[in-house]
């Protein structure tokens, strides 16, 4: 041991640790420095006994290996962790160690199990693959197959570890892989016999939810070809304790609990159950339900189970009767009277419902419930019994009731497995409990332990014997290994005077007890016998020394439970049970006796009586359970012997049911318990490292040198190891491989690893030293370029400096002239300012004071005119008052005088005289005065209104001129500061002025240069517009054009599935076929039974199914490819279109015999003389209007329907357009197709018409000349003379005749108008229908308009689709009415030709009556030249067999491939089919046409297997299928041909329905193509694009262990890449001579790159050693070479590389770097191609083949799982290999020429004659 080795260490807590050695060990030393894998380092002191060193640890590269004994050093610390590394990082819970299947329990669904993994395992070697349960039954089977010999596969394991899940997917892939020899699908039987077994026999534990408490061998049997027919089924130590007791935290068995769990129900209403914790039996355990398990369900299956295997509902409500029983039983209880007796209460409810149900007297069973008898040689006693004795004796006989009813259950399923044919042989499965230690330990876990010991004793010997062997074939010597021998444990149990002996004996004794059994065991064994020890504290106890550990048993208990007594008289009470409850095992029990109470009997199990028979049935009963136990298991231990065993072993890693946690404790002692270690130390004691002599070679190649390398492969590994192993113990030289001893292996991968290190290391100094010298040479280089570059600069530099400077000289000299100049201006500036400035001022000054002078002289004229004014008002003033003074001084004096006048009366009389007139007058002013006064006060008050506004005027006048004066006087202030501001700016004017000029020049030429800028702007900006819009235009097609894609997609994906759908039913329809016709067969074959041919049947079959497929179909659709645009309609409208069609063609098929009808009519009308006939153009007329009628109504129907389409694609939501677009534009590319047909029918129509209208015209002018002579000489005589007319009468008679013809056509065009009036209504009806249900669609958009969107968007489509759907077929009705009339119009045409051709006769001679009569009627005949062939062949009726069996049955397609043109045979059927068309023989191409079809399916069920055969008559059933359209007469596949080809049209018979059985033909011969070219395939794919090295060296074999995988070195035997190209050629070539198709050619490729892919993934997914960065580079290679293969056959756009994505992204995924979060983002977006299952299942399963290369951590793991959580994407780890793509068979027009073609007599078709 040196520095830096690791080595094991024990652990309490982990058992082993690893730590690495930090100091040399030298012989002697006591302690050794290690150094955890934590980093803490200690010292590790060495046993001084054993001076045992720590075990090595192996090398990283082998940890994780798929067999454990490739492991170098084998030991148990090696084991573990080989085990735990694969467990807990790689997820992988199975591990072969040498012919051991370790299997771990995962407790968690895995997806491992599917019909797709049992498929990868199928015929696979078990080497092969990754360790798997189904990989162990495959070798099984294999072997059965092979050696014809029995096999067993033994699973073992302790209770939870996963034995019966393991047994159960073993016996799975039995009844998948083999399949049952009958129609009785045994296998379905023999699965559906584990709910059964488990719901009576497994029951909830500590450990397990689901723990089988018994053992049980399944035999699984065989028929001769290896299809299962049977099974049965033996049981060994039914645990019946646990019927009566359970533990804490533990169950019953799981069928009490689904009772309980469905007691509502109404068949068990007479069982009086209740719930679990109500009865005694099922509620000890304290926990009656199981998380995640319905017990009613699982009643349900427990009972579907039983029907299933035949057991009848009466015999399950016995089973289910006598359960419940045994419940109510459990509740019975007991009262003491005093200590030696006790007694059942009266009338006790459960013993009376258990009285009830076993059909047993209440009084009876209650007595001997609590009672027993003596017998003695004289008398018989009865004797009490006490409550304890009572309880027990209820027990016992509970657990005797259960245990024969489950021994009667497996009776019955047994019979129900039985095979009703010979057994040729069988595999037997074998699940029974490991071994069993427990703080308390008692009599079943001696017995289960007991025959563990039996199991590897044999398990020992058989390893032991395969190593001899193995040693023997090989040469090797042969040194005997000393390996555990535990014959002394099983001798120490069932020897003579062994404990199972004693404690048989102690039984029958009398006083026999528990004690004195132990102190017989001491005595006998005790000191005796190394095995067998006594506690030290214990006398009632013993330990055994097993081969797992040691045991201690305690003795209580063991002779009750060994002789599980049953008291005679309860099982006699039982046995008188009116419903023949219990007999005798040799009677069967029958449940049709009829009980008092009227309940259907109840089947019973067999139960052995105390004395049924006085000899041998006393001694049978007799038998202690030790014994039997004994006895079954020697049965079974000879059964296995004759076997040949394959072992599994089931290990649990954790007592806590934690999915992917490993305990070491409990994994360790499980291992040392089934024997997993002493397998491998048995393997290490010899040569436990195997590898063939290639194998070495290619591994250890880089050991040897090229002088070394021998032709000899075995020499030169000889030569080499002698150099590298100097001690020759270490290895052996066999035949074929050599052996090596333990950890030499390990030492040689290290000598390896070093050389490749050193190999390195020289590359990468060689690899170094070579970039440093590029490095330097390329830095000298660009050095020497900079240095160039550099001068080069700094001399331009120079050259720049010189210009500059005397650039710089110029630029200061016109500088400083500049700033001279500038100065100069600007004090000449400067003065011309000042001098302004100066002459300005001194004006202002002299203007200041002329105003001023100005001012004061107005002033003063102002105020000396105030002064005069003033003067003379003063003076006016006095004036005017000195005359007021005196005129004052006047008037008084006046006054006086008045006064005294006044005072006489002659006044007063003076006065008065004339005062009346006075006062007259007077009133007269006053009134005049008023008037004034008004007028005088309107104008005053119009005055005042005036002043009032004058005044309010004037007032605003004088308050603006008081504001413009205050304004006046603030502008007088600013008049001055304005005026200097004038000043200023006319100062600043000046400048401006002058700035303005250079500026308005600066301005003009930046004016014109803007000009310019902006034309050249304005260029561009149009061009950048022009741009814009066009990319715009791109951006919107590019997304019109993705939408279309997306949409185009989509459209291919339902297609696609639609396609497949129909081509899978056609694959079962084949399937079925096939099989009636194996039935068919073997009933002719049975004597006795006779059966006409069934030809005539298997015909209406098959057309019926075509019709079917057909009805389905568009008549528009299938002028394209049958079912290729068609979108997925629902079941309502296809049985909507179906009956529809069914209409039509009923309606199609009356109107066919009526028109027949009326042309034989014509025919025998034509007969009489042509005077006699109407006018052919009268019948014409009403059809003429009624056609010009449908027109226009078919014009307003055609228009109503684009309106229609416009509005919905007007009004429809984007949220219905986007999800439903794909289906809407389906539908509306049927209704175009259906109106371009329409529209070509209407041609037809016109033209039709056009030529009609022409014979017409050509004919009226001769019928009018008839007419009018024969109605002139009518018109001449006179009526008395119309008899005088000729002698005969015969123009009056011919008159009379016209007459009554105008009456017939008059009559038949009122009839034909009454008709076209009705069709008129029934059209107009239609459009008012089309415009109701316009606006119902309306109606249904707009309240769709107001659903959520999702509802919306599923109701519009529906309504859509149902819409458009009903248009289709009215469509369709009025397609077929035109198809009617154009074929009513052709017929008409040709009697209209032969009418014209009689009267063009008629008148070529005189119109005379016997000329008429005897001139015969001539018909029309198309010229034909009789040496000008017509393209097609005749054949008698007769011949028909002869021509099928000379063209298809007996054809080779070799000679035809390679001599004459392709697909001749089918150029030959449909030339035959056209003369058989010529001839209108319905009947001849119908048998033609079956007898065809029928011979095809005949020769490829003959030949079927041959992939020329099948490729021949897949190019000619296309071939016959393209001629069917091509020549159909179909505008669509016309418009292909020559002219000449049109002219070879089929005439009368429309082969349409026979196109599509055809189709389906070809179909299935395709999907027959498939198959055959898989089976061919399949045995190459993984040998040559897996296993075999591409790329010599690239990557060396991993040591393989015991389970050898194929070589991957290329022997003579062994596929290769090279071998799949040439079978490529191969099927390449072939295609290509029968000339298939090109499009089909590429969908064959396309399938079988799918195939090689898909199964190069699926077993890349399922090996671990296939896993590594080398072999994804192999992959990657091989696929390039495919690639290369499709160049060189222009095939690269045939889809086909895009099938190897899936391949090609998982070897990407091998080669990427796989550490940080951007390697993980980069995986998921590189593997889109790949489920998240399958990444990640690649990434656990990457395996280092080199030290160099890293594991994946399970971290990185982790955040690729996280990452990838929200895709969305199948769980499926495996591709379907079996996926078949759906072909289509597109249209492929001939350019041959029929008649050009020469029938060779090499096919002996000289009875065939061209036309």
């Amino acid at each position: 041991m040196e520095t830096g080795h690791m080595v094991w260490i024990p652990d309490p807590e982990e058992v082993w640790k690893s730590a690495e050695l930090l100091k040399d060990y030298k012989p002697g030393d006591k302690v050794l420095q290690l150094r955890l894998e934590e980093g803490k380092d200690l010292e590790y002191c060495l046993d001084q006994k054993t001076k045992e060193l720590p075990p090595l640890r192996n090398p990283d590269i082998l940890v994780g290996e798929n067999d454990l004994t490739a492991l170098s050093y084998l030991h148990e610390p090696a084991v573990l962790h080989n085990l735990k590394v694969r467990f807990i990082d790689s997820k992988l819970i199975y591990t072969y160690c040498g012919i051991v299947l370790v299997a771990i329990n995962p407790y968690e669904q895995l997806p491992i199990y599917g019909e797709d993994i049992i498929n990868a395992y199928s015929g696979q070697n078990m080497g092969d693959m990754d360790p798997h349960i189904f990989a162990v039954a495959e070798e099984a089977y294999k072997q059965m197959a092979r050696d014809e010999r029995n096999q067993s596969i033994i699973v073992s394991g302790e209770s939870g570890a996963g034995k019966t899940v393991s047994a159960k997917y073993a016996m799975r892939y039995f009844a998948t892989v083999s399949g049952s020899a009958s129609e009785a699908n045994v296998e379905e039987k023999v699965l559906a016999s584990n709910p059964i077994m488990e719901s009576i026999g497994n029951a909830k534990t500590t450990r397990n939810d689901n723990s089988s408490r018994f053992g049980k061998y399944i035999e699984i049997g065989f028929d001769k070809r290896y299809r299962i027919i049977g099974a049965n089924m033996r049981t060994y130590l039914l645990e019946k304790s646990r019927v009566v007791f359970q533990a804490e935290e533990e169950r019953n068995y799981h069928i009490f609990y689904q009772l309980c769990a469905s007691a509502a129900l109404p068949e068990f209403k007479t069982l009086r159950l209740g719930n679990a914790n109500y009865f005694h039996y099922t509620k000890q355990g304290g926990s009656p339900v199981i998380d995640g398990v319905d017990d009613a369900k699982e009643m349900v299956n427990t009972r579907q189970a039983c029907t299933l295997l035949g057991i009848s509902d009466s015999y399950q409500m016995g089973i289910y009767q006598i359960l419940a029983g045994i419940l109510h039983l459990g509740n019975v209880e007991f009262a003491s009277r005093d200590s030696d007796s006790c007694i059942i209460p009266p009338k006790h409810e459960p013993l009376t419902i258990f009285c009830d149900l076993m059909g047993v007297e209440y009084e009876e069973m209650a007595h001997w419930l609590c009672h027993r008898k003596l017998a003695t040689a004289t008398e018989t006693y009865i004797k009490p019994i006490s409550k304890l004795h009572a309880i027990n004796a209820r027990d016992a006989l509970a657990k005797h009731i259960y245990a024969n009813l489950f021994n009667w259950i497996v009776d019955h399923v047994n019979k129900a497995l039985h095979a009703t044919v010979k057994q040729h042989s069988f595999i037997g499965v074998l699940d029974i409990y490991g071994f069993e230690t427990f703080e308390i330990n008692s009599f079943e876990q001696f017995c289960i332990n007991y025959a563990n010991e039996k199991l590897q004793q044999q398990f020992n010997m058989h390893v032991f014997k395969l190593e001899q062997e193995e040693y023997m074939k090989e040469q090797i010597p042969w040194t005997l290994i000393d390996f555990y021998d535990n014959q002394p444990c099983i001798n120490l149990i069932e020897a003579k005077m062994g404990i199972l002996d004693l404690l048989d004996e102690e039984c029958k004794m009398p006083k026999g007890s528990d004690d004195t059994w132990a102190q017989k065991l001491y005595n006998t064994h005790l000191n005796k016998c190394a095995l067998f020890e006594k506690p030290r504290l214990s006398n009632k106890a013993f330990i055994i020394k097993h081969f797992a550990d040691k045991v201690e048993y305690q003795c209580e208990g063991f002779l009750e439970k060994n002789k599980d007594t049953v008291y005679e008289e309860q099982i006699k009470v039982l046995k008188s049970s009116k419903v023949s409850l219990f007999q005798d095992e040799e009677k069967a029990i029958s449940p049709t006796s009829a009980t008092p109470s009227g309940r259907v009997p109840l089947s019973r199990t067999a139960v052995k009586p105390a004395k049924a028979r006085p000899g041998q049935a006393s001694k049978e009963h007799k038998k202690t359970v030790g014994h039997q136990f004994r006895n079954s298991l020697h049965l079974l231990m000879e059964t296995l012997n004759a076997t040949t065993p394959h072992y599994v072993r089931c290990i649990k890693p954790n007592d806590f049911k934690f999915p992917f946690t490993f305990d070491e404790k409990r994994a360790v002692q499980q291992l040392r318990a089934c024997g997993v270690l002493e397998t491998i130390r048995i393997s290490a004691a010899g040569f436990p490292s195997r590898w063939t002599y290639q194998e070495f070679f290619s591994r250890y190649r880089v050991l040897m040198k090229q002088r070394d390398v021998l032709g000899d492969r075995k020499q030169t590994c000889k030569n080499v190891l002698e150099k590298l192993i100097l001690d020759k113990d270490k290895y052996q030289f066999g035949k074929t491989k050599i052996f090596f001893r333990a950890g030499q292996v390990a030492y040689l991968e290290k000598i390896r690893a070093d050389k490749l290190r050193a190999a390195c290391i020289r590359i990468q100094k060689t690899i170094r030293g070579w970039l440093m010298r590029k490095k330097y040479v390329r830095m000298r280089k660009a050095a020497i370029t900079i240095q160039r570059y550099v001068r080069g600069y700094q001399a331009r530099c120079y050259a720049n400096f010189l210009r500059r400077t005397r650039a710089a000289i110029t630029i200061q000299k016109f500088q400083r002239m500049y700033v001279v100049h500038k100065r100069y201006q600007c004090m000449r500036a400067a003065t011309i300012a000042l001098q302004a400035l100066l002459r300005g001022y001194m004006a202002r000054n002299k203007y200041q004071m002329m105003l001023r002078e100005h001012k004061s002289i107005i002033i003063q004229k102002h105020v000396r005119g105030w002064l005069a004014r003033v003067h003379y008002h003063r003076t006016l003033k006095a004036i005017v008052y000195l005359q007021c003074c005196y005129r004052r001084m006047m008037a008084k004096r006046e006054l006086k005088k008045l006064k005294i006048e006044a005072r006489s009366v002659e006044r007063y009389k003076k006065l008065h005289i004339g005062l009346e007139n006075k006062i007259m007058q007077l009133q007269r002013k006053i009134d005049e005065q008023n008037k004034e006064y008004k007028s005088l006060m309107e104008k005053l008050s119009n005055l005042e209104i005036t002043y009032s506004t004058e005044t309010e005027k004037l007032r605003s006048d004088v308050e603006r001129l008081r504001m413009s004066e205050e304004e006046a006087k603030n502008a007088a202030n600013r008049v001055l500061s304005l005026q200097e501001e004038i000043a200023k700016l006319r100062k600043e004017l000046h400048q401006t002025q002058s700035e303005k000029k250079t500026i308005e020049e600066w301005a003009d030429k930046y004016k014109h240069e803007t000009e310019q800028l902006v034309s050249e702007l304005k260029e561009q900006n149009t061009l950048l517009k022009t741009e814009k819009e066009e990319l715009n235009r791109r951006i919107h097609d590019q997304t019109m054009e993705k939408k279309l894609v997306e949409e185009t997609k989509q459209l291919e994906l339902d297609l696609n599935d639609e396609r497949l759908r129909y081509q899978n039913l056609l694959n079962e329809f084949s399937r079925l076929e096939e099989r009636y016709d194996d039935l068919k067969d073997e009933m002719n074959l049975m004597p006795g039974h006779k059966r006409t041919d069934s030809t005539h049947s298997s015909n209406e079959s098959e057309y019926t199914f075509s019709s079917e497929i057909t009805e389905a179909e568009d008549l528009p659709v299938r002028m394209e490819e049958p079912s290729e645009k068609k979108a997925p309609l629902d079941m309502s409208l296809f049985l909507k279109l179906q009956k529809r069609v069914t209409e039509l063609e009923q309606e199609k098929q009356s109107l066919q015999d009526e028109l027949d009808r009326k042309e034989e009519q014509d025919t025998i009308a034509h007969h009489p003389p042509t005077d006699t006939q109407p006018d052919p153009s009268s019948d014409r007329i009403v059809p003429f209007l009624q056609r010009q009628e449908l027109e226009s109504e078919n014009k307003k129907l055609k228009n109503e329907l684009n309106e229609l389409q416009k509005a919905l694609t007007e009004t429809r939501s984007p949220e219905v357009t986007a999800p439903g677009a794909p289906a809407y534009r389906v539908l509306l590319d049927q209704l175009t197709s259906v109106s371009e047909e329409l529209e070509v029918r209407k041609e037809e129509v016109l033209i039709l018409r056009s030529q009609l209208v022409s014979q017409k015209e050509a004919i009226q002018p001769k019928v009018n000349k008839l007419a009018d002579a024969l109605c002139g000489k009518v018109t001449l005589q006179s009526p008395q003379d119309y008899h005088m007319l000729n002698e005969d009468g015969e123009l009056w008679l011919v008159y009379e005749g016209l007459k009554q013809a105008n009456r017939l056509l008059e009559s038949q065009l009122q009839s034909q108008k009454k008709s076209h009036e009705n069709e008129l209504e029934s059209l107009r009806g239609e459009i008012q229908s089309l415009k109701e249900e316009n606006n119902r669609q309306q109606q249904l958009l707009a309240q769709n308009l107001q659903l959520p969107p999702e509802a919306r968007i599923e109701a519009s489509l529906q309504h859509e689709i149902t819409r458009l759907t009903n248009e289709n077929l009215d469509l369709m009705e009025q397609l077929e009415k035109q198809d009617k009339t154009v074929r009513k119009l052709k017929k008409q045409l040709k009697v209209f030709a032969k009418k014209i051709g009689e009267l063009e006769v008629g008148q070529m001679e005189n119109i005379s009556p016997g000329q008429i009569i005897d001139e015969p009627i001539r018909p029309v005949n198309i010229p034909r030249k009789e040496k000008d062939f017509q393209g097609m062949l005749e054949y008698k009726k007769e011949d028909e067999q002869k021509l099928v069996k000379n063209l298809i049955l007996e054809l080779k397609p070799r000679g035809v491939a390679v001599n004459l043109i392709p697909g001749l045979p089918a150029y030959i059927l449909f030339m035959c089919v056209r003369h058989a068309d010529y001839l209108n023989d319905d009947q001849k191409v119908r048998s033609l046409l079956t007898s065809t079809i029928n011979g095809i399916k005949k020769v490829l069920k003959k030949r079927g297997d041959d992939f020329e055969t099948v490729s021949f008559w897949l190019s000619n059933t296309c071939r016959f299928l393209h001629c069917l359209k091509q020549y159909s007469g179909e505008e669509g596949f016309m418009k292909h041909n020559t002219p000449r080809q049109n002219e070879h049209c089929l005439t009368n018979f429309d082969l349409a329905e026979y196109r599509q059985v055809l189709s389906d033909l070809a179909i299935q011969i395709y999907q027959q193509l498939v198959r055959v070219l898989e089976n061919i395939l399949q045995p190459m794919i993984v040998s040559g694009m897996l296993e075999h090295e591409t790329i010599q060296g690239v990557s060396g074999v991993k040591p393989t262990g015991l389970r050898k995988r194929t070589s991957s070195i290329a022997d003579e035997g062994t596929y290769t890449l090279d071998s799949i190209i040439r079978q490529l050629n191969s099927f390449h070539s072939v295609m290509c001579q029968h000339g298939m198709d090109p499009e089909l050619i590429k969908q064959v490729v396309k399938q079988m790159f799918y195939i090689i892919g898909a199964i190069t993934l699926n077993n890349l997914l399922l090996r671990k050693d296939m896993c590594s960065w080398s072999k994804g580079m192999q992959i990657r290679y091989n696929v390039s070479q495919l690639e290369e293969w499709l160049r060189d056959k222009n095939l690269m756009n045939s889809g086909a590389k895009e099938t190897l994505e899936p391949l090609i992204q998982a070897a990407q995924l091998l080669q990427v770097k796989k550490k940080t979060d951007e390697d993980a983002e980069a995986i998921c977006s590189m593997c889109n191609a790949l489920t998240t299952a399958q990444i990640v299942k690649v990434l656990n399963l990457y395996t280092p083949v080199n030290e160099f290369e890293e594991r994946v951590l399970v971290s990185f793991i982790r955040t690729i799982q996280m990452r990838l959580r929200d895709r969305k994407d199948s769980p499926q780890l495996l591709m379907d290999a079996k996926h078949i793509f759906p072909v289509t068979f597109p249209f492929n027009p001939s350019s041959l020429a029929l008649e050009t073609i020469q029938i060779p007599a090499s096919l002996g078709l000289g009875f065939i004659s061209r036309v």
